[in-house]
């Protein structure tokens, strides 16, 4: 079907600018945790959202009201998961990843990384993207709770050689 009608392009038009503000509105009263990446709650915080902003759009199903209060439980449960994980430790451990240390003074980590499902392709495109040219180079790599990865430097003057030259770095 290429054409449902005027009605319908108006309804989309018009729910899409309504959810879109009402959206905006929401996100901007609740604060910028909202959208943010710490963990994997977050996200999924995030693609929620976009999948019932598509779905207030594009359903003729769903009421803009419905749309509106689906965009407020989603971000009051956001909310209050991320105000419990600041004051409760069980809450937090259930809620939140610990950052893993994948590369320890210029040695990989393999038990680590294989705990994380994480390849040594992947440590050192992480390390690549940082331009740095050798694993004996790096104090630690660490996989992030949101599955970044941060690259630390070793000081100025130390050298590690316990692994030797790492193929795949630096081309």
């Amino acid at each position: 079907m290429l054409f449902d009608g005027w009605m319908a392009l108006g309804r989309t038009a018009v729910v899409g600018v309504l959810a879109y503000l009402a959206l905006v509105f929401m996100l901007r009263v609740s604060g910028k945790r909202t959208l943010s990446k710490m963990n994997s709650f977050d996200f999924i915080v995030t693609v929620a959202l976009g999948s019932t902003l598509a779905t207030v759009l594009l359903s003729s199903d769903v009421s803009l009201a419905r749309g509106v209060l689906a965009f407020a439980v989603l971000i009051f449960l956001q909310l209050a998961v991320t105000w419990l994980s600041v004051r409760s430790p069980a809450v937090r451990s259930l809620v939140k990843a610990e950052p893993t240390l994948l590369v320890h003074k210029g040695e990989l980590l393999r038990g680590a990384m294989k705990r994380e499902r994480v390849t040594e392709d992947e440590v050192l495109a992480a390390l690549r993207s940082q331009g740095v040219a050798a694993v004996e180079d790096v104090e630690s790599v660490v996989l992030e709770t949101e599955s970044s990865f941060s690259v630390v430097m070793k000081p100025s003057g130390d050298s590690y050689s316990s692994l030797g030259n790492v193929s795949g770095l630096g081309g």
